[in-house]
């Protein structure tokens, strides 16, 4: 499934990770958390591998309800997203949605559509919800969720300590698939 996207002038392809994704996926992880607060990690923390990708990948691929997609921008990964699912029957309606695009390539509409590709797949899959987590900060992420049916649905106070030392807090969103 490699569909191609023009957006501004940038042409870029969303497909799902492979294996030789891993090395690539490792490095720009490791850049797009030292360009944003709006993420949980500061650069370097929680750092994972290639082979810890190369595992990741596999597991996602391997297991129904989980998705991971990347999106590649003159030759490189720009960004990629995870739906993540749990095999917890309680918890097997739904997946964890997140996404992570290198602050240059921001504003190109990549985000929205690693997203949009994630809801066809949700949806197409029989995921009856989507849930994530946005920092209340990051108002056009906020925005683009509630444009593609997320609802708010709580807000953890104080939730994450910038490195100035002040708190942001955290909205949680989840977006139900209403079958007809």
């Amino acid at each position: 499934m490699n569909k191609r996207f023009d957006g501004k002038g940038l042409s870029y392809i969303v497909r799902p990770a492979v294996q030789q994704d891993a090395k690539e996926l490792s490095a720009v992880r490791v850049q797009i958390d030292g360009e944003t607060e709006y993420l949980d990690r500061e650069k370097g923390e929680g750092f994972i591998d290639e082979a810890g990708f190369r595992e990741l990948i596999k597991r996602d691929s391997e297991h129904d309800r989980c998705l991971f997609l990347v999106a590649v921008a003159r030759n490189r990964i720009v960004g990629f997203s995870r739906c993540a699912g749990q095999d917890l029957k309680r918890f097997s309606h739904q997946v964890e949605f997140g996404v992570y695009v290198l602050k240059e390539f921001w504003g190109y509409g990549i985000g929205k559509r690693l997203l949009n590709e994630s809801i066809v797949w949700a949806d197409a899959a029989g995921i009856q919800k989507m849930t994530l987590r946005v920092s209340e900060t990051n108002e056009r992420a906020s925005a683009l969720y509630q444009k593609h049916g997320f609802k708010i649905e709580g807000i953890l106070k104080k939730d994450k300590r910038l490195s100035d030392g002040t708190y942001n807090n955290t909205i949680v969103m989840g977006r139900w698939h209403n079958r007809k």
